[in-house]
């Protein structure tokens, strides 16, 4: 049985090995992996990385569908053989990482805890900054261990998925957050779980984006989210641009919304042991050693450059003045839902 993670990156060559490492460890054994526009050499360890038969790599020029740089490459990925032959399929971005709290801490062992399951929803737990305000080349799994709590009613952000899909024909193309193109007749046999091994009503078949609000989501599995970093490591991300919505300037806003650091979560270094075997091995190759090096001053010297621009030094500036978020109390949560509810309802007439 295959699992499949398809990823897509730009400038991120720092943290790529260590990513790469830990999905190896949790027992993906595929990978498909798309670069664009890469000045950091990701797209050069990318190469390297195919050489030595550890994924496929896909230079994603463009022209880029309007739906931005991600909905390309899942496009164009949907039309690959590889992806076909794959039994199971998981999206993944650079800054998330599957964190499985069940059995051996493997993809086997959550099939195994969900056994009828043809879709596994992975809800995101969103980890801050932990303090730290400088790029360092350290690990981010040992670097960033404060979050958010485990039931978060606000914003629905923090309730976002991921899926993990079996490609048994329901669905037609991978997706950000969800398979998409379902085959209608296939779809009354689709078994939606999410992460906490609860069955999930028919809307999440193919509409829903995001986990109920208010309920621990993670019981058997969790995706690790680290969207900030370091807050040097956003102004990068700034300065990248988003892969998807890639028109969206990434600003203060996008930090207030994901910046919590009420709770620790070490629960990832459950599968320490085989990751830092998985890494050492790759950092073993003289190039990949050599182009992860590199990566990591680029990005110290990038950041040097950023700062000497107005906008960029505003927004570090902005960054540093700016508290970690608190998680709202349930009944402000529930008035803005409330209004949420009542705007959608309008929309709809």
């Amino acid at each position: 049985m295959t699992h499949l993670a398809i990823l897509c990156v730009r400038n991120e060559a720092a943290f790529l090995l260590e990513w790469l490492g830990h999905h190896r460890a949790v027992g993906f054994d595929d990978f498909l992996v798309f670069s664009n526009d890469c000045q950091d050499g990701t797209d050069l360890m990318l190469d390297r990385l195919a050489e030595m038969g550890l994924l496929t790599h896909v230079r994603n020029t463009g022209p880029y569908d309007k739906g931005g740089i991600q909905f390309t490459a899942l496009k164009a990925a949907a039309k690959m053989e590889q992806v076909k032959q794959a039994d199971w399929i998981l999206p993944l971005d650079i800054d998330e990482f599957v964190n499985i709290h069940t059995g051996d801490h493997t993809l086997s062992a959550l099939h195994a805890a969900l056994p009828d399951a043809t879709a596994i929803t992975l809800t995101w737990r969103l980890f801050g900054i932990s303090g730290i305000t400088r790029y360092e080349d350290t690990p981010i799994l040992d670097t960033f261990t404060r979050c958010a709590p485990a039931i978060m009613h606000w914003p629905w952000r923090a309730s976002m998925f991921k899926t993990l899909y079996r490609n048994d024909g329901t669905y037609r193309k991978p997706g950000v957050h969800r398979p998409r193109d379902p085959v209608k007749s296939r779809l009354p046999e689709a078994r939606w779980f999410d992460g906490a091994g609860r069955p999930l009503p028919d809307l999440f078949k193919t509409t829903r984006l995001f986990s109920d609000y208010g309920q621990d989501n993670y019981a058997l599995a969790q995706l690790n989210h680290y969207p900030i970093g370091a807050l040097e490591s956003f102004v990068l991300k700034a300065d990248r641009g988003r892969a998807v919505h890639s028109d969206h300037i990434l600003g203060l806003d996008y930090v207030v919304e994901r910046n919590f650091n009420t709770e620790t979560d070490t629960s990832i270094q459950s599968l320490s042991g085989p990751r830092n075997a998985e890494h050492a091995r790759l950092m073993a190759d003289a190039t990949l050693a050599a182009l992860h090096e590199k990566a990591a001053a680029w990005r110290r010297a990038r950041f040097e450059e950023l700062l000497q621009q107005d906008d960029y030094r505003a927004l570090f500036g902005r960054l540093l003045m700016c508290p970690p978020s608190q998680p709202l109390p349930r009944d402000a949560a529930q008035f803005l839902l409330r209004h949420a509810l009542l705007a959608r309802q309008e929309e709809q007439g």
